[in-house]
């Protein structure tokens, strides 16, 4: 079946997307006494069948990009989507990441005897079946289905239809190397065939789907949000902010903002908002302008912004009411010169998806205020917007950034995708 096959009835796709939702939650109780270092092994033989095999992977993915290329996708859409070898070597080595990293199952979060002598632990489990929905991102499929089953869960995978052919590949890969293991295929399962229908199933599988994450723009995510009946973890957009503020060493702010809007542009960590205190306007306008003109960046200025850039060189457009909340995930950045810290904190508080913010200054009292003020789910001081990554803190990888502020917020790695059991010993202990 194709994945916009319009002859597959509702029902029939619920049917199906619940079967396989209920073939991984069967196949999940197979982690529950696997010890860390068989799941390692699983892990590596995963990372190496990805390298081995990336031919067949590239070659998928390649009618994906002819596809999204025919169909207009977005540029900042299309870097996530394409593949190469260094890319699969990439995301093989986050496999290896992960397993480096300690078994979170079974780890005593807290615990104490009470004085009647009963024993309370409360010990990290597997969530059980956890089901993503995502888009053009073909690494989402290994990340979560590696840090599931270090975590000790199984996963479902909705990628969406622009990386279908590059999903059906890895997914097909994974899943030969658990049959290999002696494990269930199905602890990694893909549903990319039943298209959107398929997505909306998975999101009435209460009872089969522990937790949902959608991964993708803020249509994707506001959709899943809303008409979800399973638990959802929120993962928000990127509409970033990098502060310059009047202290700010201007040198180093260049390479930060560089960094950190043309890296990588179709991330959710990429800059998309610069805002500058207006004691450095004229003087870190002068300096950024025309590197970040030269890099092709097309700055959506507000008035003051335009008059300071005049003759620079930079590309620049005025900027617009809705330029402040967009996610642009290209080579396009949103520029306003503000007043003070009270200003940019009022902007950032107007304007922010909650994602990630920066300071750049050496005032230690702002950088507190920064830090202490800015509700985000990560908010840093004189770094790249581009370290707000999972791997980059050291998590081995990530299944996803939560922006809410329940069970997990900021980049979520292995802990954040178990939950908790308490365990209660006692030795004939009754109530009194």
């Amino acid at each position: 079946m194709s994945a916009t096959d319009a002859a597959i009835a509702p029902d029939a796709v619920t049917t199906a997307v619940h079967a396989a939702a209920r073939a991984a939650q069967d196949a999940q109780r197979h982690l529950a006494h696997l010890h860390r270092e068989r799941k390692d092994e699983v892990l590596h033989a995963m990372a190496e069948a990805l390298v081995a095999q990336s031919g067949q992977i590239i070659a998928a993915n390649a009618r994906d990009l002819e596809a999204a290329d025919a169909a207009g996708i977005s540029a900042g859409l299309r870097d996530r989507l394409a593949l190469d070898e260094q890319r699969i070597a990439a995301i093989a080595q986050q496999l290896l990441d992960a397993a480096a990293l300690p078994d979170p199952v079974g780890e005593v979060v807290r615990g104490s005897t009470l004085p009647n002598g009963l024993q309370l632990r409360q010990v990290r489990v597997p969530i059980g079946v956890i089901g993503m929905i995502y888009e053009a991102r073909p690494n989402v499929t290994v990340d979560a289905a590696g840090l599931a089953l270090k975590a000790g869960s199984a996963v479902v995978l909705r990628g969406g239809s622009a990386a279908l052919h590059s999903n059906t590949a890895i997914i097909e890969v994974l899943r030969q190397v658990l049959t290999a293991q002696g494990l269930p295929a199905d602890l990694i399962v893909g549903i990319d065939e039943y298209g959107r229908a398929g997505a909306d199933a998975l999101m009435r599988a209460r009872g089969l789907v522990d937790v949902l994450i959608p991964r993708g723009g803020a249509g994707l995510i506001a959709r899943v949000v809303e008409n979800a009946q399973v638990p959802v973890i929120e993962t928000g957009t990127g509409t970033t902010h990098v502060l310059i503020d009047a202290s700010a060493d201007l040198p180093q702010a260049l390479e930060i903002v560089l960094n950190a809007k043309t890296q990588r542009v179709g991330v959710c960590n990429a800059l998309e908002t610069l805002l500058i205190h207006q004691d450095i306007a004229d003087e870190a306008l002068a300096l950024i302008g025309p590197a970040l003109g030269q890099a092709q960046v097309r700055l959506h200025v507000d008035e003051r912004a335009a008059q300071l850039l005049e003759g620079s060189g930079a590309d620049v457009v005025p900027a617009t009411a809705e330029d402040w909340d967009q996610e642009y995930l290209s080579l396009d950045l949103a520029v306003r010169v503000v007043a003070d810290l009270d200003q940019a904190l009022e902007h950032i508080r107007a304007h922010s998806s909650g994602h990630t913010e920066a300071i750049l200054t050496r005032d230690l009292t702002s950088q507190q205020r920064f830090l202490t003020e800015v509700d985000s789910a990560v908010v840093m001081a004189n770094a790249s917007t581009r370290f707000s990554d999972g791997g980059q803190f050291g998590f081995g990888a990530e299944i996803g950034i939560s922006t809410q502020k329940l069970h997990a917020r900021g980049p979520m790695g292995l802990p954040e995708i178990t939950t908790t059991r308490w365990q209660v010993i006692g030795q004939g202990h009754v109530r009194p």
